[in-house]
């Protein structure tokens, strides 16, 4: 019933109390009379009262029960029953929830991008540190008396140029990843041919590649061509991120397959390896920054890798519109595909 009709009703009921008793009065002796007027007053008294108790306070308790519940995240038990529906008191009840989700979302995003900032301040301290204590202790092992032995000291050297260029990697790593975050770095779109671009990415990882014996497989036809529109420095950054990533974690003497499919209007690149596979925890974080499924490996393997390829690699693909879709099974391998604007015929 709407708040409408109760007051109609309550009107309604509080004239026909007052027409009984003005109807009734004149054949009252004086005392009757009076009773009757008290009895007129207690039920209009009583019947204004359970109208602001429907209308008003049982809404109100019910708004503060929603309340309570909020604050013990109970959002499931927050029930949206009442009894008469007032419009008003509906919107604001509506309002105050709403309101409430709204902000326990953001507390909870809050409290999610403060942890990863953590994690991420951990990652990077980690990540120069490594690098920073290595040409350290080459240069001060040097200082020590190693610089009178020619062959120790341009050992010495030779590894702490090395780590000293890995750290530079890294930097410029977070330089790009942070630039391509805000926006700030523009694709340079052209058009150019996937195939080819292929070949030159396979040509460059063979080495690479043959180092662990994994064979690199470019399923196209050399004579094909695949015309697309995008950034071509950026994309072979990608390709050769992708590919090299499944190098490093891939099996020895396995294999790599390089793909192009034409569609109606994109080009689908598809990058396949038959090693160990990825878990499905982990498939939505590889693209982390410094996220790493084995810890205790892959600073083996990674060759003196920033740990920021994919998340660079996320952010180019982004940027021409598309996305990395990744798909795995354990022991079955991993594969990893995006699609790229056709050059329109």
């Amino acid at each position: 019933m709407s708040s409408q009709r109760i007051a109609i009703l309550i009107s309604v009921l509080v004239a026909l109390i007052i027409a009984i008793y003005l109807g009734v009065s004149p054949y009252l002796e004086f005392r009757q009379r009076v009773l009757a007027l008290a009895l007129s007053f207690s039920s209009c008294f009583l019947l204004v009262y359970f109208s602001y108790e429907a209308l008003i306070f049982r809404e109100i308790n019910n708004i503060y029960a929603s309340l309570e519940k909020f604050k013990r995240k109970e959002f499931k038990q927050m029930s949206t029953k009442f009894l008469f529906r007032p419009d008003p008191l509906q919107r604001i009840k509506d309002e105050i929830y709403l309101l409430a989700e709204r902000n326990q979302k953001e507390i909870e995003e809050l409290k999610r991008l403060q942890a990863m900032r953590r994690e991420f301040l951990a990652d990077v301290s980690h990540e120069l540190k490594t690098p920073i204590f290595a040409a350290q202790g080459f240069i001060h092992t040097l200082l020590d008396g190693a610089m009178d032995d020619e062959l120790v000291r341009d050992k010495f050297l030779k590894k702490a140029a090395k780590s000293l260029d890995g750290l530079d990697t890294l930097v410029q790593d977070l330089i790009t990843i942070s630039q391509l975050e805000k926006g700030v770095i523009r694709m340079k779109k052209s058009t150019f041919d996937l195939n080819e671009l292929g070949q030159e990415v396979f040509e460059q990882l063979e080495n690479k590649a043959n180092s662990r014996n994994i064979r690199l497989h470019l399923l196209n036809s050399p004579d094909e061509s695949f015309e697309v529109i995008g950034d071509r420095g950026r994309i072979k950054q990608v390709l050769i991120n992708l590919i090299d990533n499944a190098i490093k974690y891939g099996s020895e003497n396995g294999n790599i397959w390089l793909s192009f499919e034409d569609g109606k209007k994109k080009t689908l690149v598809t990058v396949r390896d038959d090693g160990p596979g990825i878990p499905k925890e982990h498939l939505n974080r590889i693209f982390e920054r410094f996220y790493r499924i084995d810890k205790s490996r892959t600073r083996d393997v990674s060759g003196g890798g920033s740990g920021l390829g994919l998340a660079i690699s996320k952010h180019i693909v982004e940027a021409h519109k598309s996305a990395i879709v990744v798909s795995s099974e354990v022991g079955e391998g991993t594969t990893l595909r995006f699609k790229l604007t056709k050059q329109k015929a």
